[in-house]
């Protein structure tokens, strides 16, 4: 049996850590949750907004958390209009068509940025990178901290949309009963690419907490794209608070199997947890059954 002494930080680290797998799982299943389809395109615009984090503080030296001050709202416009020009035309309706499309986008942007950067592996430095906050036993890193706070503020911003805008209200209509909101007045195509926007948004916030501390390479979201899928099932999909709950737990089952089993093998506590789910639980802690 561990220590509290390991096992308390552990846990925080878990934490940390699983805060921004659920801030890239919020921008997945919110958009599952209006359009009802998977975004095969997610792990590579998170790879896109990475890259376009790193420039960001190379060429302009931007601190990365500055830097989420203006790609948020570029990728925001950039997700509508993939939604609004690309995906909605070229699926024509068909969600089957959705999947592809997107599957093709996934394609194209991470041979785009290979062609363009190679397969190199980059990295930034930052005065405050290893910075600890010491918390009792635990030493936390700053980044990990700051992305901790962001994250539940971008959480708790995004659920206050939801809730109490005309638009958040509108998407929850489109999501709830499509031809019912049709009806009504709401123009469903808009709904569609604010909601895809707002999961890029969350995309570009989540890769300018990452860049601090982890590398980019043409392929480096998909691994926190995998991750997020299981976090979008553990929670229900289309649950935004499931997202947040869901990231956090799987971020502390990664940090405490890590212990047990060894830092490279800590991610298949996730897997295991994830089959589970599936087994016993397929609507998610919060999801509702079809």
């Amino acid at each position: 049996m561990l220590s509290p002494v390991i096992l308390f930080p552990a846990v925080l680290n878990g934490l940390m850590t699983g805060a921004v797998y659920a801030l890239v799982a919020l921008g997945l299943t919110l958009i599952y949750g209006v359009l009802h389809i998977i975004n095969f395109a997610h792990g590579a615009l998170l790879t896109a907004a990475m890259f376009a984090a790193f420039f960001a503080h190379k060429l302009l030296g931007l601190d990365p958390y500055v830097a989420a001050v203006l790609l948020t709202p570029l990728f925001f416009v950039l997700g509508y209009g993939l939604q609004r020009f690309v995906i909605g035309p070229a699926a024509h309706g068909e969600d089957r068509n959705i999947l592809l499309v997107t599957l093709g986008l996934a394609v194209v942007i991470e041979n785009a940025l290979l062609y363009a950067f190679r397969a190199d592996t980059r990295t930034i430095n930052l005065p405050y990178a290893f910075n600890v906050v010491e918390i009792g036993p635990a030493f936390l890193a700053v980044p990990r901290v700051v992305a901790f706070v962001v994250v539940i503020f971008v959480a708790l911003a995004l659920w206050l949309i939801l809730r109490l805008t005309d638009t958040g209200k509108a998407i929850r209509a489109v999501a709830k009963e499509k031809l019912g909101a049709e009806l009504s007045g709401i123009d469903v195509a808009h709904i569609y690419a604010v909601t895809f926007g707002l999961g890029t948004a969350c995309l570009a916030i989540a890769a300018c907490l990452l860049i601090s501390t982890y590398y980019v390479n043409p392929q480096a979201g998909n691994a926190f794209v995998l991750i997020a899928f299981t976090i979008v099932v553990l929670g229900g999909m289309g649950s935004v608070a499931g997202a947040l709950i869901g990231g956090l737990f799987v971020g502390v089952v990664e940090s405490l199997s890590g212990l047990w089993l060894g830092e490279s093998l800590g991610q298949i506590g996730i897997f295991v947890m994830f089959i589970l789910v599936l087994l016993f639980r397929p609507s998610g802690l919060f999801g509702e059954r079809a």
